[in-house]
């Protein structure tokens, strides 16, 4: 097992990914989000696309374990029974869109993953914020839980649409990043189960998965040191302009492939 692992990458490259999965578990810990963006975008830029994806399904059960009990189990659970409706559209959505990952072609893959990524930046850096006056909406927590499980089992990033929804309701800072920890923690684990049975996570790409725990978890840890000593805002506009940069790249490889 450990063989078949190795021949799939040159050191250069397992070097590269573990810097990035540095870099992912960072921001991670600073902002609570984008773990799956920063390290498929990343990896996906030199890894093909399974293996790239295989990266992210062990190290985000991990992280986003720690970030939704963070304030306790009970606290975790208050928030999972706040946003069902979202959470049962959603983990559905990964389920059923991971088992077709193998019947998309790369190039919808990238350019799809990479339109969503510049898509989801490029609005937040433009400053829009939209606000919803009448506070919940379960008909629109569905439509984008929906959304967010057919791009996630294809990807692993679904976050976005969770994100916009929060930014919307204008909740408090550490109830807003508790619930993206609970959502994340669950539909992580959907995922997991989800891609042990399509394929994707084998006894080649799973020493993969685990390996990267490693760096995620210490970048992390380093970003929680930072969270409380860093202006939040800014970092996130920088955040932002760097997965805008990414899922650029990621979209050129797309087209690159279709040439």
């Amino acid at each position: 097992m450990l063989e078949g692992f190795l021949s799939l990458l040159p050191p250069e490259s397992l070097a590269l990914a573990l810097a990035i999965g540095l870099l992912a578990g960072f921001v991670k810990g600073v902002v609570g989000f984008a773990l799956p963006m920063i390290l498929v975008s990343g990896l996906g830029s030199f890894l093909p696309p399974e293996l790239a994806l295989a990266g992210l399904i062990v190290p985000s059960v991990a992280t986003n374990l720690f970030q939704s009990l963070r304030q306790g189990t009970g606290a975790a659970l208050r928030s999972l029974r706040a946003f069902l409706p979202f959470n049962a559209v959603l983990f559905a959505g990964i389920y059923v869109s991971a088992l077709l990952m193998r019947s998309i072609p790369a190039a919808a893959f990238f350019l799809g993953l990479g339109g969503f990524i510049v898509f989801f930046c490029a609005i937040q850096l433009l400053g829009w914020r939209p606000r919803l006056a009448g506070g919940r909406n379960i008909a629109l927590e569905m439509i984008l839980g929906a959304i967010g499980g057919l791009i996630g089992g294809i990807s692993g990033v679904w976050g976005p649409p969770l994100i916009l929804y929060l930014l919307a309701l204008d909740l408090p800072k550490v109830e807003h990043v508790r619930v993206q920890g609970v959502t994340f923690l669950l539909g992580s684990i959907v995922l997991l189960f989800a891609h042990l049975h399509s394929g994707v996570l084998d006894r080649t790409t799973l020493p993969f998965s685990l390996l990267m725990v490693v760096p995620i978890l210490l970048g992390q840890r380093i970003g929680l040191g930072f969270h409380d000593r860093i202006d939040q805002g800014g970092f996130r506009r920088l955040t932002l302009l760097v997965l805008l940069v990414v899922g650029i790249n990621i979209m050129r490889r797309g087209l690159a492939l279709l040439l």
